[in-house]
């Protein structure tokens, strides 16, 4: 069962990444934040659908959650919207590996504190060999694209 859930995670972020790729020229052509709308609409659709048939909660219930809960589909919304403007700049593996980084950061301080209900994992070494292990990542990577734009326009 642990595999299954290391795998999906796995899944979803190669989804994001094809995800990016797609809306980011989607995005060129129609705009941000019409292909924005788009993306979101058409997942509404589809959620509309699957809640229906498969849902077993009730999404009533959205009035008796603390109201800084509801902020989750606006973090998404911001999010697709600001990959839609990088990937055509800086390209899919740059992007993503800065959203890795941010969501690592960021992620590590809400463990820390516990912020959000969250289960309270200590800071340590071994963290932050990570997190100085992806900033070097993001670094190479983004160096070599722009290694590459620079030698293209010479």
């Amino acid at each position: 069962m642990n595999i299954i859930m290391l795998l999906l995670p796995l899944l979803a972020g190669i989804g994001l990444s094809v995800q990016s790729a797609v809306n980011g020229t989607f995005g060129k052509r129609v705009g941000t934040i019409e292909s924005a709308f788009f993306t979101f609409f058409t997942g509404a659709i589809f959620l509309t659908i699957i809640v229906n048939f498969f849902g077993q909660g009730n999404i009533l219930n959205i009035h008796e959650v603390p109201k800084w809960q509801l902020l989750c589909a606006i973090f998404g919304v911001i999010y697709l919207s600001l990959m839609v403007l990088a990937v055509p700049k800086i390209g899919v593996t740059a992007a993503v590996i800065s959203v890795i980084v941010g969501q690592l950061v960021a992620s590590m301080v809400i463990d820390h504190f516990g912020w959000f209900e969250s289960e309270v994992v200590p800071f340590g070494i071994k963290r932050l060999i990570g997190v100085v292990l992806m900033c070097m990542a993001l670094f190479f990577v983004f160096r070599e694209k722009t290694d590459k734009s620079a030698a293209q326009s010479s």
